[in-house]
């Protein structure tokens, strides 16, 4: 992974980084608010040689000083000096307690003794300070005295009094809310990596690319509107969505540039990934777009394509396969350009042997003839091997992979199921793709009702193609043309 990855990574799960680490910042301030404050009084004390004489006498008596001073910062905490500070303040706490809140440091290369107390009130820690520092000079003085009597060889005195603190030692509530913030991003930011880590999904355009070389046609956003309003025909000719489906024509021409591919068939992998909704805009934009266009219902189980566009499938492609009645008698024409429905017809019992059989493969010989493209909508691929059967005799395939809804391993899966039986990936088109962050599918869209210019992978720089009247507040289903069965534009007589 490089640094793009983790970019993308941040990009991705900002909104649970975000929640963590302010997560981590609320719950230092709450810990800060919970603790009970403490405050920090500190004294020091100076440690004095008692000698006088020559400078070397001075300097030994200096370095004598220091070295008692450690001796003198482990003393601090013994009973024989917290005792007498207990007694002189009346505390109702025991030599050992009070010494787990007395901190005795030294300097290096000083004879100054700092003491500190904490507790929980100010002018106490403060008492308690200065009672232990005059404790800990009474009873230095008692133990350097010599036992042939004189002067002691040390002496300390307080050079700086202890002072009640106006504020806490603790909670640092600045301190704390800067370490929950800091501790709370490494949590976001840790889990954010884990969680992209762990996840098998295919999100947009990077996922695709780790599972696949074929190419990406093309990119759908997820638009709520879609499942009220599935068609093209239904929003305006100006609308993002409109110009994606232009954008996977131009894509899928390009892709077939040859134009061995008269038959396209398009599938999913699972269900709910879009494929039908795909298939039948795509016929509508190819049809637009002045072609001939035979979309084909040949997902026998769970066929949709009828329902979508207001036609009867009570006889379709199961009626032709089984011989009751020719194919040109059960196209329907659809809309106002050249765009031809063969509906499923009634469910068969046995699906993957009619689509395998070649009745079907004849069928979709007559329509390459007679029409500029062929769509076949089919079944998913992993659930049955309807769409494997059919992708035989079909020029080219389109696989349509739903966003977030797909595991990189069942993708995986169906591009081996289409290459075992030898069929032509045209390339793969991203539906249900967010509209903004990492993983949309975006492009630049300006223009005016007569004037659209997409920036887009297939059409930079070039002016998008015609975008057809339509009605903007049109129905959703539209009812089949009665013209159907004379207005067939057959180039060799189909069926006469």
């Amino acid at each position: 992974m490089d640094i793009r990855d983790y970019l993308r990574i941040l990009h991705r799960n900002w909104i649970l980084i975000a929640a963590l680490t302010l997560s981590g910042v609320v719950v230092a301030g709450g810990a800060s608010m919970l603790m009970k404050p403490t405050y920090m009084a500190t004294t020091q004390l100076f440690v004095a040689a008692q000698t006088s004489g020559s400078l070397a006498e001075l300097q030994q008596g200096n370095t004598f000083s220091q070295a008692r001073v450690q001796s003198y910062v482990r003393t601090v905490t013994t009973p024989i000096v917290l005792q007498p500070a207990i007694d002189q303040l009346g505390l109702d706490v025991r030599p050992d307690e009070l010494a787990a809140r007395i901190k005795a440091t030294s300097d290096v290369n000083t004879v100054i003794i700092n003491i500190s107390v904490t507790d929980s009130s100010s002018v106490r820690a403060a008492a308690t300070a200065e009672a232990v520092a005059d404790s800990l000079i009474r009873v230095v003085d008692v133990l350097e005295k010599p036992k042939s009597g004189g002067p002691t060889a040390v002496s300390l005195s307080v050079i700086e009094p202890a002072q009640a603190p106006m504020t806490p030692s603790t909670p640092n509530t600045r301190v704390n809310l800067l370490m929950g913030l800091i501790l709370g991003l490494v949590i976001g930011v840790t889990s954010a990596v884990l969680r992209t880590m762990l996840d098998s999904k295919v999100r947009g355009e990077d996922d695709l690319k780790q599972v696949t070389d074929a190419p990406l046609l093309g990119g759908i956003a997820f638009d709520p509107d879609a499942a009220r309003k599935p068609l093209l025909t239904q929003g305006t000719p100006q609308s993002s969505r409109a110009e994606t489906f232009r954008q996977l024509r131009t894509n899928l021409h390009f892709a077939n540039v040859a134009g061995h591919a008269k038959t396209v068939l398009l599938t999913s992998s699972l269900p709910g990934e879009g494929k039908t909704t795909t298939a039948t805009n795509l016929a509508i934009s190819l049809a637009q777009a002045g072609q001939t266009v035979c979309l084909v219902d040949a997902d026998l189980r769970r066929p949709m394509v009828g329902d979508y566009l207001g036609l009867d499938r009570s006889a379709g492609l199961t009626t032709a396969l089984i011989g009751q009645a020719h194919v040109t008698d059960l196209l329907q024409h659809w809309g106002d350009d050249n765009l031809f429905v063969l509906t499923s017809g009634t469910v068969p019992p046995n699906p993957s042997e009619l689509l395998g059989s070649d009745a079907m493969k004849d069928l979709l010989e007559e329509l390459e003839r007679e029409f500029d493209t062929v769509i076949v909508d089919t079944p998913p691929l992993l659930p049955v091997t309807d769409a494997a059967v059919l992708a035989q005799h079909a020029g080219g395939v389109v696989l349509v992979v739903g966003s977030q809804k797909l595991r990189n391993q069942d993708l995986a899966k169906s591009l081996k199921s289409l290459e075992l039986v030898g069929a032509n990936l045209l390339g793969i088109v991203l539906n249900q793709l967010p509209s903004k962050g990492p993983d949309a599918y975006a492009y630049t869209y300006y223009g005016s009702s007569t004037d659209n210019r997409p920036t887009s992978l297939a059409g930079k720089g070039r002016k998008s193609e015609r975008a057809d009247p339509v009605v903007e507040d049109e129905p959703m289903v539209r009812e089949p043309d009665e013209r159907a069965a004379v207005a067939f534009p057959f180039k060799s007589g189909m069926g006469q």
